[in-house]
């Protein structure tokens, strides 16, 4: 049996949520469809020591202020699951868990998206599904031959997995100075390759400066200015406490990228080699946007062109969370919530039409 509502927002995570408060706050009917058995997004699958860049209350949803964690100035990933929990509660917004889309097909007037829990033609779509389901692994000569384990940041949970193991961390990211700190501190054999030297932003700039220069920067594009860089122009990792400690105790020292995996490790270029039990991939993420594959509009680097959140090509869809190119800062909690309320309000527009 088909259902019928005005808006199916997919995905929700803080993206997904954001967007139903809006809608709410509208009027508009909506469900929310998550493919998460249970509410927190893609938090509740990170590793245990991850920490948010920012203190809580610049870490908040619209309409609700994270609480402070006790003892803690950035909260951790679990204050994170209850905080989305309670928000999806107190607002009493329409999610169902367990409801994995398949598809979204044009319909005539109408959209069909196509549920593993059943149908839905809706007038229009948000999309927040964000991108933790689809982990970039690069294609590094070796890979397939290399006998020992290999994860992505997806499946790092704990230093306590890899006791007595040489371990290679790859990526000059967050992800991965979290990481790698995470296992100095536990006294891992740690051997942390990255593209080039760590970038450290200075170690008072935490989320809030981050969502500012992301702002401006989008201020700046769309305007006609020249490109500020944003974020990037700050540097690549924000000093969260555990990262800045094991730094300054000369625990992360980082090798240039290998040009090969080997079958028992790693191989550089001038052939010096390192042993490794395990590899972990700290290499990013692309959108997850398979559900809209029967609807031809990803361009290069399989990003939809959009107008804000708007997806150029099909005026009926926005796009909420997945990083800057819809919206500044949205893949972020703070910065989430100006472009789900601009989608909500154009979307409530074409409603109105």
């Amino acid at each position: 049996m088909t259902q019928l509502t005005d808006v199916v927002v997919i995905g929700g995570g803080q993206a997904g949520l954001a967007a139903g408060y809006h809608l709410r706050r509208l009027g508009i009917e909506h469900v929310i469809l998550d493919a998460q058995t249970a509410p927190g997004g893609a938090w509740q699958h990170t590793w245990s020591s991850l920490r948010l860049f920012s203190p809580a209350a610049y870490s908040s949803l619209p309409g609700r202020l994270m609480p402070v964690q006790a003892g803690e100035v950035y909260p951790d990933a679990a204050h994170v699951v209850e905080y989305l929990a309670d928000y999806e509660k107190r607002y009493e917004l329409p999610v169902q868990h367990g409801a994995w889309v398949e598809s979204v097909q044009r319909d005539g007037p109408f959209l069909r998206v196509h549920a593993d829990s059943g149908d839905w033609r809706t007038r229009a779509v948000i999309s927040a599904t964000g991108t933790w389901t689809r982990p970039f692994l690069p294609a590094v000569p070796g890979r397939r031959e290399y006998r020992g384990r290999q994860l992505h940041t997806v499946q790092y949970r704990s230093p306590s997995e890899f006791a007595g193991q040489r371990v290679v961390v790859v990526g000059g990211g967050n992800s991965g100075a979290q990481i790698a700190a995470d296992l100095a501190h536990a006294g891992i054999d740690l051997t942390w390759v990255t593209q080039r030297p760590p970038r450290y932003l200075a170690d008072d700039i935490d989320g809030r400066a981050l969502f500012d220069a992301a702002t401006a920067r989008r201020r700046a594009l769309d305007e006609g200015h020249t490109d500020t860089r944003g974020v990037a122009s700050l540097g690549d990792i924000v000093a969260v406490p555990p990262v800045r400690a094991a730094r300054d105790a000369g625990l992360l020292g980082t090798r240039p990228m290998f040009a090969r995996l080997t079958a028992t490790g790693v191989e550089w270029a001038d052939s010096t080699r390192a042993e490794a039990d395990t590899v972990i991939w700290c290499t990013g993420f692309r959108p997850a946007l398979a559900h809209f594959a029967s609807l031809r509009l990803r361009g290069t680097g399989g990003h939809i062109a959009t107008e804000g959140t708007r997806a150029v090509d099909e005026p009926r869809l926005h796009l909420l969370g997945y990083g800057d190119w819809t919206g500044p800062a949205s893949a972020t909690l703070i910065g989430v919530g100006r472009p789900a309320r601009d989608a909500a309000r154009e979307i409530d527009g074409l409603l109105a039409r």
